[in-house]
């Protein structure tokens, strides 16, 4: 009986689009973020924050990944003139076809950072190359100290790590070296940034965003 590798197929295609994604972004001179983390790990309140900051210094757009509603998107375009919400329906993370899908409804040469917010979800989303040039995992100290340890591919697919919420690490029980201890067990080499985006504690997510646009 042949066999039909249906997964291979769907993640060939996906890289396909993907590749196309990844030119159109090169020339029009973007650099794009695919950020990763869980329902609650803050990605919509750290863009919030990120935006603010880099207005006048870093010209931003959004795709934003949601299951259902526009509720994350309507808070972003208070910041951002360039959002495109993406609803996935059933679907946990987004692909490279619904990003190109999206970037049509985007001025992208008038961009210098293209964040794409995927789904909610520390697995399906790492897989699935969707062009960017940088994966982001985010975690947060209220989602507890093991998630580094339980979703290892995130922390090895990641090109730059972020622990949010550390402004509530008192009020948690969060053992932050263990933490970081079961990062440097998988990644010794992988950049672990420790901010708080409702404070607007993040300087050094911002000094890393703001290099890759003058690299660009």
């Amino acid at each position: 009986m042949k066999t039909i590798p249906v997964v291979e197929n769907v993640l060939k295609l996906n890289d396909e689009v993907a590749l196309l994604n990844r030119r159109q972004f090169r020339q029009a001179g973007v650099f794009v973020i695919d950020l990763i983390g869980a329902p609650g790990s803050g990605k919509t309140a750290l863009l919030e924050a990120t935006l603010k900051a880099l207005v006048g210094r870093c010209r931003a757009g959004v795709i934003v990944g949601d299951p259902a509603t526009s509720r994350d998107g309507e808070r972003l375009v208070c910041y951002c003139e360039q959002v495109v919400q993406v609803n996935t329906g059933h679907g946990c993370h987004l692909d490279a076809n619904q990003v190109r899908q999206a970037m049509g409804r985007l001025n992208v040469a008038e961009l210098d950072l293209l964040f794409i917010e995927n789904v909610g979800n520390l697995i399906c989303p790492v897989g699935f190359d969707l062009g960017q040039n940088a994966k982001v995992g985010l975690f947060s100290v209220s989602e507890g100290d093991d998630k580094a340890a339980k979703h290892p591919h995130l922390v090895l697919a990641a090109d730059i790590l972020l622990l949010n919420k550390m402004d509530l690490l008192e009020h948690v029980s969060f053992n932050r070296d263990r933490f970081l201890e079961d990062i440097r067990h998988l990644r010794a080499d992988v950049q672990v940034i420790e901010l708080a985006a409702t404070k607007g504690l993040l300087a050094e997510w911002i000094d890393w965003l703001l290099s890759r646009c003058r690299v660009r």
